[in-house]
């Protein structure tokens, strides 16, 4: 079921229907600079996005001293062992919480962690710890937002699809299973689109199929993973760009 909280239904609610973008830089990244971030999401805002997601409490903190929008925190973490990244512990999701973000989202997939649990297992420590949170679940396949939501998720997104084991031989969305994520578990979440969204016209497919909003990251704020995408197709599909995009850090 929904959240009934009305606090969290208005945050959430305040984004419906829009756009959600990813402001997210690694150090590693040839457009690192200290405030690039603060940059991305000041250009979000005045563009008339609905909400930021960011990674790191470092960003998420510098991010909002000066854009006023709800905010989707996530720290990733990589370990050599795992693919597991995305908020992976109770005190990364602690930081994420502390800097300042409304919304924790969690990796939430059947994936194993560093620490040797499914990653989906932190879910209920995270909500029962940090109440007032709102929980944004990244899973890659129906099957993993079922259990997400069974375990108290209120915001489902595929974010993971294309990342996983199970799901990292493909390239683009699943547009056929979102669409049944969004009939079947429309009571009972709210569900956002993630992963793999290039063009106004994806964004829009996203929001038809039921989408309540749709978070836009790399096509809009990652220029050097969109100039990579061109090469590869002009390169006849030799490499692949997304080899890139799903490097470790």
């Amino acid at each position: 079921m929904k959240t009934t909280d009305k606090r969290k239904k208005q945050i959430i609610e305040s984004m419906c229907g829009g756009l959600i973008v990813s402001c997210q830089v690694q150090k590693d990244d040839p457009i690192y600079t200290d405030d690039i971030v603060v940059k991305m999401a000041e250009a979000a805002k005045w563009a008339g996005a609905v909400g930021i997601r960011a990674n790191s409490p470092e960003q998420i903190a510098a991010i909002k001293k000066v854009v006023d929008l709800p905010m989707i925190g996530l720290y990733k973490i990589w370990h050599d062992d795992t693919d597991v990244f995305i908020t992976p512990t109770l005190e990364a999701a602690r930081q994420v919480w502390e800097a300042g973000a409304e919304i924790i989202a969690l990796d939430c997939t059947e994936q194993i962690t560093h620490e040797g649990s499914p990653a989906y297992e932190l879910l209920p420590i995270v909500k029962k710890e940090f109440p007032e949170a709102i929980i944004f679940a990244d899973v890659s396949t129906y099957a993993e937002a079922k259990r997400a939501i069974e375990l108290g998720a209120d915001i489902i997104a595929p974010t993971l699809y294309g990342y996983t084991e199970v799901t990292k031989h493909i390239e683009e969305p699943n547009l056929r299973e979102f669409a049944k994520m969004c009939r079947d578990f429309k009571n009972d979440a709210y569900i956002m689109m993630e992963g793999h969204i290039y063009t106004p016209e994806d964004a829009m497919k996203c929001i038809y199929l039921g989408a309540d909003a749709v978070v836009v990251g790399s096509a809009i704020t990652r220029p050097h993973l969109t100039a990579k995408r061109y090469v590869d197709l002009l390169g006849k599909y030799q490499s692949n760009w997304r080899e890139a995009e799903r490097a470790k850090h």
